[in-house]
């Protein structure tokens, strides 16, 4: 009983939002409830996609006066598992049969530079500063608390281990892990 309850909040949650997204695949879902939606207009999520509850996807067209262009497409047979959060003021392509476990960050932006000017200001204050888009390939894999830094191109069929942090380019079917995450196998 308890699972039909979820699927039909699933579908009554999905319903409600879909229309806000600039693409809303077939069979896709999103779970009840987001935390964080913003921006959707800017997001498109390929058909039979799902994506948990929890999730933050924010797409920053402005903040503190600054103007952005952002853009997320999420591919086709995506699995965004819960308290993942994506968030662009440039551009995120993940491609189709992306699997991520849980509490994910997929990032091509942060609070301000490295500088003192910028350090100087309280977080919320500081321009939003993308170092670069972020590309996720097809048939990828990410494990639990895995972040991808701004910048960063992950190829096909990789695996990132649990708690790594990718802040440098992934070639396609490597396994990498570790802060900063590094290749330990190559297919």
């Amino acid at each position: 009983m308890a699972q039909l309850l979820k699927s039909i909040s699933n579908r009554i949650y999905t319903a409600l939002h879909r229309h806000r997204f600039a693409k809303w695949g077939k069979g896709s879902h999103i779970g009840w409830k987001a935390m964080r939606l913003e921006g959707l207009k800017y997001i498109s999520v390929g058909e039979q996609t799902y994506i948990a509850s929890g999730v933050q996807l924010t797409a920053w067209d402005s903040h503190n006066g600054n103007h952005y262009t952002p853009n997320i497409i999420i591919g086709k047979r995506c699995s965004i598992r819960n308290n993942a959060h994506i968030t662009a003021i440039n551009s995120i392509r993940i491609g189709d049969n992306l699997l991520t476990g849980t509490n994910v960050l997929i990032t091509d932006n942060s609070h301000g530079q490295s500088t003192r000017e910028h350090m100087n200001l309280p977080f919320h204050k500081r321009p939003l500063y993308s170092k670069g888009p972020v590309v996720i390939g097809n048939n990828v894999w990410l494990g639990n608390n895995v972040c991808v830094m701004p910048g960063v191109t992950i190829g096909d069929g990789a695996i990132i281990g649990a708690n790594s942090v990718v802040t440098h380019d992934v070639p396609a079917f490597a396994v990498a892990c570790g802060i900063p995450a590094k290749i330990i196998k190559q297919l």
